[in-house]
């Protein structure tokens, strides 16, 4: 029997929205992988499973997931059937970013009212002409995840930061601003001043991610923005750093579970 999936993907003209993602697998699981925004999950049918800051997870049909950006995570069906679900990713300055670190301890909310909420949101945000009233719902959303997550905010000083974690931070700060032009593992250490063995042993433990694949995920997740705009996938491959179309089909198909081109003729439907 072959794998079952059904995908849709846009991004609409409404403010703070990045991209609007429903799709449906049977089989297919996320590598880890990263965002630079927000991710609002609901689940219509079965459940998700996942991994974030080297916990599990889960998102059932009554709960609600908000995945911070930067933080790397994986999914995967938790249900013999597999799992239907709608994605909203919310542009970063949505939420401030100090409520990332609440977020990573507790990114399931149990709250009906906010779950449904959410599903208006989607069918707002899947009709044109309905920007206003998706704008609307979203100030509202943005407000009750407020609610959620500013209480758990300590104002405690914080201690000093491990010589590893400051090396692996440096490195992802320069991961971000090479995206396309990539670097190797030597000039890497070399700029962070560490050796490559412990460069990358102390990222993957910070971050629960290899170098190589978090600097993948970015290209992708930045791909993916660009072929929402119409542009063609072998523009993409070249504007996010990938070696040429073929290169990007691999690895976009393993993280998002469909070709590039599929992806961007479903998104203009």
């Amino acid at each position: 029997m072959t794998a079952e999936q059904e995908i849709s993907a846009w991004r609409p003209r409404v403010a703070g929205v990045v991209e609007v993602f429903h799709a449906r697998f049977t089989e297919h699981s996320y590598p880890m992988h990263v965002h630079d925004s927000w991710t609002l999950l609901i689940v219509d049918d079965g459940a998700v499973r996942y991994d974030l800051d080297r916990h599990e997870h889960g998102t059932p049909g009554h709960v609600v997931s908000l995945l911070p950006p930067d933080v790397p995570h994986n999914g995967s069906p938790a249900t013999a059937g597999g799992f239907r679900k709608r994605v909203v990713y919310l542009d970063r300055a949505q939420l401030d970013d100090s409520l990332i670190a609440p977020a990573v301890d507790g990114p399931d909310l149990v709250d009906s009212v906010l779950r449904h909420r959410i599903g208006r949101l989607h069918t707002a945000l899947a009709h044109r002409g309905e920007e206003l009233e998706a704008e609307s719902r979203l100030a509202f959303i943005a407000e009750r995840l407020r609610g959620h997550l500013s209480p758990r905010l300590t104002n405690g000083p914080g201690g000093p930061s491990a010589p590893g974690r400051s090396i692996a931070r440096n490195l992802r700060e320069l991961l971000d601003a090479r995206v396309v032009d990539g670097i190797t593992l030597e000039e890497a250490a070399g700029l962070v001043h560490a050796h490559p063995t412990h460069l990358v042993r102390a990222f993957t433990a910070e971050f629960g991610i290899a170098p190589h694949q978090y600097l993948t995920a970015r290209r992708v997740d930045r791909a993916r923005g660009l072929l929402l705009e119409g542009r063609p996938a072998g523009d993409v491959a070249r504007a996010t750093g990938f070696y040429d179309q073929s290169h990007l089909t691999r690895h976009f198909k393993r993280v998002v579970g469909t070709a590039p081109g599929r992806y961007a003729r479903r998104g203009a439907n």
